[in-house]
């Protein structure tokens, strides 16, 4: 991987960070996950597994320094890293599909995986949920995917038109 693409990724993930950080809930106490959403355009352009690894990382190390959720330092970790791995390999797999479909499956569905991933864990480290299982993925992770697959295609749309502006300017 070139120090270029880790430096790029760093940054996407770090805006994803402050983005997060920022941003007020918007439907009732939930807001995209700005952190997932940057994930995965990083992984969009570049699915390198070296690059999902360090992208997943970073998520996870940023996710677990902001959450307050039991259990969840550990949680968020271990969903990032598994998440980007397999968002990552799912969209080298489509590569050849369009862009319109592939980039809103993917926010979707990532955070769909992300979100089961991280209460499983979170349950497993805990003992046990603040709610149950059914009743946090039905009213938090599913709702949640629906808002950052809108974010992650407004997103992708700004990071990929800056993308090709900054790579016609290097020729």
């Amino acid at each position: 991987m070139k120090l270029r693409e880790m430096i790029l990724t760093s940054l996407l993930m770090a805006i994803g960070l402050v983005l997060h950080q920022v941003t007020p809930p918007i439907v009732a106490g939930m807001k995209p996950n700005f952190l997932l959403a940057m994930l995965f355009i990083a992984l969009f352009l570049n699915p390198a597994p070296k690059n999902a690894l360090l992208a997943g990382l970073l998520g996870g190390i940023f996710a677990a320094l902001t959450t307050s959720f039991p259990g969840g330092q550990i949680a968020n970790i271990v969903d990032e890293l598994i998440t980007s791995q397999v968002m990552a390999a799912l969209i080298r797999a489509g590569k050849n599909v369009n862009q319109k479909i592939m980039v809103p499956a993917v926010g979707f569905l990532g955070t769909l995986l992300s979100g089961t991933l991280f209460l499983l864990v979170a349950m497993l480290v805990t003992g046990a949920l603040p709610a149950a299982f059914p009743v946090l993925f039905t009213t938090i992770v599913i709702p949640t995917a629906a808002i950052n697959t809108v974010a992650t295609v407004v997103l992708y749309g700004i990071v990929a038109a800056t993308n090709s502006v900054v790579k016609q300017k290097d020729v």
